[in-house]
């Protein structure tokens, strides 16, 4: 108390001129929060917040129902909690007294919220974390067996009530963060007005947390920069093909279908990161979809006319170019979705000029039976709501998508940044994967209808002939192309279990890739950065997921040089490394290209 006397006694300036004496101070916190204020009473209120308040609230009262009808159960779980609060106060009075004591309880692996050293160093925040840590292991226990839910309301529960204990992290708030509090100290509480401002600056946009400094990034220049050109453009996507890296390149080109739900270059980030510019120096020809973001014009497109004007496309003009008959196939996540229908419609169709040489798999669902935490917000009532909501503009708003893919891991991608940028009052960081994760695209009403519903809630594409696209029945089990299937350990949006059972319908031989890490961090894992290992196998793939890994072969390091050099089985020999385009497709721009920007 004596230090923060001493600092806010002075009238110190800030770099922006603001003096940080209590008054000036005062007087400034006062004019931020009056323009959250106007800001708020100018934003419609969201009948979506509203609605999930009303679902969640009914979800939580039946499951304390549930509870109430079990309490053998109940009892069970607050008498666990019960000793170890009871061995908590125990340990505090051995820690107070300077004697040997071992903490009751720890954070889970992988848990970040408590790594400052206050929180193990300091008594007072020790209890506080291991108190609710005890309290949020009540909590799932609570929420975990409740009777009378269905699956579909167990699962709902398990995430809402997930995002519930979440929230209520001491590491959340301003009183019980010693990080906080120590910036309070030594800025004389700048960092509070800091973190005011950027939240009113958040509030006036409407565009949600900002995580990323927009300034640090331009496409072209340090993102998105691998040197190549726009050959080709459809109403749907640009096709990019890159400059070559070495003096000769393998005969078979590599074509890339990234999903439309994010823009194409999270293949493409910094130079050091960059899947794409790595591949083009193992001496491959890269060619990739840039999908358009979607405006209302657009509302009536299909998934048709994503396989017809994207993949389709796109292989009779690299075949134009190049004049390959085989490419060698890369879908990542919705994109790898669209490649299995891709193959199954080649596999049913009499037209064998161009053809797929090998495919690759990047996290990517074919059986949706378990579709992991995105199957909260995919059942028949979502779904008719969300149709509802896009039947307005035609589309659906690319922040809804990346609102859901952030309350999925909500500590990392929401309540880092509300600590960093509102408590903290940090400026976003620099971070080429969170300038991608910020660039969301919008999505067509009639496709995402169709995908949701076919795909999600009927698992069409398990069927043989399950569905059919420009009129062709589709049957992966007809599928005898070779594949790579690379999926991640952590994954919240296409659990690794669900795409190992995706990768059994096909009928060709198949590898399997078990990365380390999530949906994103798990696949863009450079050679060079040695971060993330993974676990690999060349046998037939058995029934069970779990015994495929527990025969694979765990490894350190990145999967993308063993999976290159399967690649390279598919790939043909060396030629002469080609320039981009040809005659009949003369580049149209540089890359990134237009629809990249939109």
């Amino acid at each position: 108390m004596q230090n923060m006397t001493q600092q806010t006694s002075h009238n110190q300036t800030s770099p922006e001129g603001i003096e940080t004496d209590p008054g000036t101070l005062a007087l400034e916190f006062n004019r931020q929060y009056m323009r959250i204020v106007n800001a708020l009473a100018e934003q419609p209120p969201s009948t979506e917040i509203a609605q999930y308040s009303i679902e969640i609230s009914a979800l939580f009262a039946k499951a304390a129902i549930g509870n109430a009808a079990n309490p053998a159960s109940l009892l069970k779980h607050q008498s666990a909690a019960a000793a170890k609060f009871a061995a908590l106060g125990d340990y505090a009075v051995k820690r107070a007294q300077g004697l040997d004591a071992q903490p009751v309880t720890t954070p889970k692996a992988g848990d970040t919220r408590f790594k400052a050293s206050e929180w193990s160093a300091n008594l007072w925040y020790d209890m506080m974390k291991q108190s609710y840590l005890i309290g949020a292991e009540y909590l799932e226990n609570y929420f975990a067996e409740p009777t009378g839910l269905q699956s579909a309301e167990q699962r709902k529960l398990k995430f809402y009530s997930d995002q519930l204990i979440d929230s209520l992290a001491p590491t959340n708030y301003l009183t019980s963060n010693p990080e906080v509090i120590s910036a309070i100290q030594e800025s004389g509480g700048k960092n509070l007005l800091d973190g005011l401002k950027n939240f009113a600056n958040d509030i006036e946009a409407g565009r949600g947390i900002k995580m990323v400094d927009g300034e640090a990034f331009e496409l072209g220049r340090n993102i998105a920069a691998t040197p190549g050109k726009v050959i080709a453009r459809n109403k749907l996507a640009e096709l990019i093909q890159y400059a070559p890296a070495t003096e000769q390149v393998y005969n078979r080109p590599v074509m890339i279908i990234p999903p439309w739900i994010n823009k194409y270059y999270i293949l493409d980030l910094s130079p050091k990161n960059s899947f794409i510019g790595w591949l083009v120096a193992q001496g491959h020809t890269v060619f990739v979809i840039s999908w358009v973001n979607p405006d209302e014009s657009l509302r009536n497109t299909t998934f048709d006319d994503y396989l017809e004007h994207g993949p389709l496309w796109a292989m009779n003009t690299i075949h134009a170019v190049t004049g390959q008959t085989r490419i060698n196939a890369i879908g990542y996540c919705l994109g790898g979705t669209l490649l299995a229908t891709l193959l199954g419609y080649l596999a049913d169709s009499k037209d064998q000029s161009v053809g797929v040489s090998s495919a690759t798999f990047f996290t990517s669902m074919i059986d949706f039976s378990e579709p992991g935490d995105l199957g909260v917000f995919v059942d028949e009532r979502s779904v008719s709501q969300l149709e509802e909501k896009m039947a307005e503009k035609g589309y659906l708003e690319g922040r809804s998508m990346a609102s859901t893919f952030n309350m999925m891991r909500s500590n990392d991608l929401i309540w880092h940044f509300v600590i960093n940028n509102y408590l903290l009052g940090k400026a976003p960081s620099r971070f080429d994967l969170l300038y991608w994760n910020s660039d969301s695209t919008r999505l067509p009403a009639a496709m995402h209808s169709w995908y949701l519903r076919k795909m999600y809630l009927e698992n069409r594409l398990t069927e043989a002939n399950g569905i059919s696209l420009l009129g062709s029945p589709i049957d992966l089990s007809k599928v005898v192309v070779p594949a790579a299937f690379i999926s991640t350990e952590q994954d919240h949006i296409a659990p690794w279990r669900s795409t190992y059972s995706g990768a059994r319908l096909l009928s060709g031989k198949v590898r399997f890739f078990l990365g380390q890490s999530g949906h994103i961090a798990g696949i863009i894992n450079p050679p060079a950065r040695n971060k993330y290992g993974y676990w690999s196998s060349t046998k037939a793939l058995p029934e069970s997921a779990d015994e495929w890994q527990s025969q694979a072969s765990s490894k350190s390091g990145s999967w993308w040089p063993e999976w290159e050099k399967w690649l390279r089985r598919f790939s043909g020999k060396k030629v002469p490394a080609r320039t981009p385009g040809s005659d009949e497709f003369a580049p149209l721009a540089d890359a990134p290209g237009s629809y990249v920007r939109l």
